[in-house]
């Protein structure tokens, strides 16, 4: 599948932070527009809502992205479910927090693509791959 290109991201825009969204470990990961390539980071383990948005502020900080990409998972169908509402909830709760731009990626299926290429961390390489995702969709403006 060819992601819609993105016009609303500014070109200036070069490093990305991606989130893997999950209620028990979110998945990161860093990348930029010029190579269109991500490396995973390691998985934030929070399930507390402040434990995770304080971890993941702090990778902010660490890398100090010009923007974030966040998975929204959705049924095979597009439909929406449970977690596309929490994954949308924490996008906007880390946008408030770190003062940055987050762009949104459907993730269906990111970490079963992971898992089927061997990865040892599959929430890391879920994040990897909405990130390459999203940095295709920027090749095409």
């Amino acid at each position: 599948m060819t992601p819609a290109a993105r016009p609303d991201v500014p070109r200036h825009f070069a490093t990305f932070l991606a989130f893997d969204f999950g209620a028990k470990r979110t998945g990161v990961a860093v990348g930029n527009r010029l190579l269109g390539t991500a490396t995973p980071q390691a998985t934030i383990r929070a399930e507390a809502t402040e434990a995770r948005l304080s971890a993941a502020a702090e990778r902010v900080k660490q890398w100090q992205p010009d923007a974030l990409v966040v998975g929204v998972p959705f049924h095979p169908d597009g439909a929406s479910h449970d977690n596309t509402a929490r994954a949308r909830r924490f996008g906007r709760q880390l946008a408030a927090r770190v003062k940055l731009p987050v762009y949104e990626v459907d993730e269906r299926y990111s970490t079963t693509e992971a898992l089927a290429g061997g990865a040892a961390d599959a929430d890391a390489a879920a994040a990897c791959i909405i990130l390459e995702q999203f940095l295709r969709s920027l090749s095409d403006v």
